[in-house]
């Protein structure tokens, strides 16, 4: 296995057991803590947690396909900054109802966009 796949694969899988236990957290210890409006998005920070780290396994997988292609690791990076960015910025703002930290949340959106772009670019550009 390559040190950049391997690599991947560990921060995807504490990506993984870190968006299990948050979700965990956010819908056993912090319920009485949480209005609805501050469940709803404690919970869209988890789904896009899972739903990138996910993705993460399988841009880890495209670099045994790939695996000198610097759009598909670029890609990776790209990923899994905006998942900790705009998942973390809502984890906070359900806690705090600082408000302005939803203006944070979209920098991680894009970098998430981003990084998707990247990958796609990445594989596109391979050579059959």
């Amino acid at each position: 296995m390559q040190s950049t796949t391997k690599q991947f694969l560990i921060i995807a899988s504490f990506m993984m057991a870190l968006s299990i236990s948050i979700g965990a957290f956010g819908a056993h210890g912090l319920k009485p803590y949480l209005d609805t409006y501050g469940e709803i998005i404690y919970n869209k920070g988890v789904n896009y947690s899972f739903y990138n780290t996910l993705g993460l396994f399988a841009i880890a997988f495209i670099t045994t396909l790939i695996p000198n292609s610097t759009k598909v690791t670029k890609g990776f990076w790209a990923v899994f900054a905006g998942t900790i960015i705009f998942s973390f910025s809502l984890y906070i703002l359900a806690l705090t109802k600082i408000l302005w930290l939803g203006a944070i949340t979209p920098i991680g959106g894009t970098l998430m966009i981003l990084g998707w772009v990247l990958v796609m670019v990445g594989v596109y550009r391979e050579k059959i």
